[in-house]
């Protein structure tokens, strides 16, 4: 079967995350016959930093367009650092 992933790092330790699950997907494909195409999307500070807004439209398009969401962690401004007007950047 084939399936269709967004793959959200996110920030913190998120892309670590996702590059050791990336692996259990490679090696699951492998045994089970199945093929992931994965679509990375940015969420949290990592987006911010890059878009200047947590939850691009493009995430929100990608999420839809998937079969299933593989998300690493999502915490903080990915710099480090507060946002323009010294407010951390909130999701909801």
């Amino acid at each position: 079967m084939r399936f269709k992933i967004a793959v959200i790092p996110g920030d913190g330790i998120g892309p670590e995350i996702i590059e050791q699950a990336e692996l259990v997907l490679e090696a699951a494909g492998r045994k089970f016959g199945h093929e992931f195409v994965q679509k990375r999307a940015l969420l949290g500070g990592a987006a911010f930093d890059a878009t200047g807004t947590p939850l691009p439209p493009e995430t929100i398009a990608a999420c839809r367009e998937s079969d299933a969401v593989l998300l690493g962690a999502v915490g903080g401004h990915a710099s480090g650092t507060a946002a323009a007007g010294g407010r951390t950047p909130r999701l909801a």
